[in-house]
């Protein structure tokens, strides 16, 4: 979904030679990378949790058999900041955003005519 929103915005960038649709493609690219860093963090945390359940004895957890709270694991896990620049999530989405950043400048100096294309 991120690309191929970035990419509609892009492309209407440069059919129109118009840098804030380039700009605005970096709002959803950015929304994402937050939401898959997110949604990563927490995958973490319940994976975390399952390993607790599984290995803790059944007596155990009969008090509260119920509870899924990840609190107790979060300090065993990244941060969602920390998560955000992990090498998975920057190499997905970094790649967007740069190529956005591209665009956006290349449109720019396109409009301003220190780049000129030729058909």
């Amino acid at each position: 979904m991120d690309g191929t929103l970035a990419g509609a915005l892009l492309t209407l960038a440069a059919k129109e030679t118009e840098a804030k649709f380039a700009l605005i493609a970096l709002l959803p690219a950015l929304a994402f990378w937050g939401l898959d860093a997110f949604y990563l963090r927490h995958e973490r945390l319940f994976r975390r949790l399952y390993e607790f359940v599984r290995r803790t004895p059944d007596e155990e957890l009969a008090a509260d058999p119920y509870t899924f709270s990840t609190e107790r694991f979060a300090k065993d896990c990244p941060t969602w900041l920390q998560t955000l620049f992990t090498g998975a999530v920057v190499g997905l989405h970094g790649v967007v955003i740069v190529a956005i950043a591209v665009t956006t400048v290349v449109v720019a100096l396109i409009k301003r005519g220190v780049i000129i294309i030729t058909v």
